[in-house]
């Protein structure tokens, strides 16, 4: 939910047709009364804020939201008129977290407001791997080697998970096996080679960190 506080209706009603148009849910506020009432009863993810108010001005609204806990955290994007210098480094300086300029744009806007969500937003809890610029998002199930995307099988996924979970580990063929496939494949031990050669040409420059242990297996050596 985005919250918009401007008393000029017709820019208001802009705001609030471009935002849902974008696929925000939002909602509109002429004051800072009817904004503070809402407020204590839900709270948005983002407000754009007009620093010209009837009443209480904008930037008295943002130093009353970053004093208190339960708002302070809340994203704010104030709208400033052209040329007041002052009330833009003001409002930064209280913690609005980005400013648009009047007149400004209903697409600049959108811009602006999705730009500082992606700041604001809690960062997903992410379980990585990595050996260097070799890195594997066990979430995503995704792998990039030097920023670019590696298309790996669910089989050569799993062995560069096991060897990157423990890396200098000799793991036999055997352990391979029973690790990765599990009770699904009683075949000769030659599988896990032929997965592991297959691994090593998809993975490139880094396919050498994993070294064959004579007469044991494999295990992967992080190089400096």
């Amino acid at each position: 939910m985005i919250f918009c506080v401007e008393d000029d209706e017709s820019i208001r009603s802009l705001e609030l047709y471009t935002l849902r148009a974008a696929g925000f849910e939002a909602e509109g506020f002429p004051d800072g009364d009817s904004f503070r009432k809402t407020l204590r009863a839900e709270r948005p993810e983002l407000v754009i804020l007009d620093v010209m108010l009837p009443g209480e001005s904008g930037v008295e609204l943002l130093k009353k939201m970053k004093a208190s806990e339960h708002t302070r955290e809340i994203p704010v994007i104030m709208a400033t008129a052209k040329g007041a210098e002052y009330d833009k480094i003001q409002s930064l300086d209280l913690g609005a977290d980005d400013y648009l300029v009047k007149p400004f744009g209903m697409m600049e806007m959108v811009s602006r407001v999705k730009a500082v969500l992606r700041r604001c937003r809690p960062v997903r809890n992410r379980e990585i791997l990595a050996a260097g610029n070799l890195v594997v998002d066990l979430v995503e199930h995704t792998v990039m080697a030097d920023g670019e995307r590696v298309a790996l099988t669910f089989k050569e996924f799993e062995l560069l998970r096991l060897f990157l979970s423990a890396p200098g580990t000799a793991f036999t063929r055997e352990r391979l096996l029973a690790n990765i496939w599990g009770g699904e494949y009683s075949g000769e031990t030659r599988t896990v080679d032929m997965h592991i050669r297959t691994l090593r040409q998809k993975l490139g420059n880094y396919g050498a960190m994993i070294e064959t242990v004579r007469n044991v297996g494999y295990r992967l050596e992080e190089k400096p």
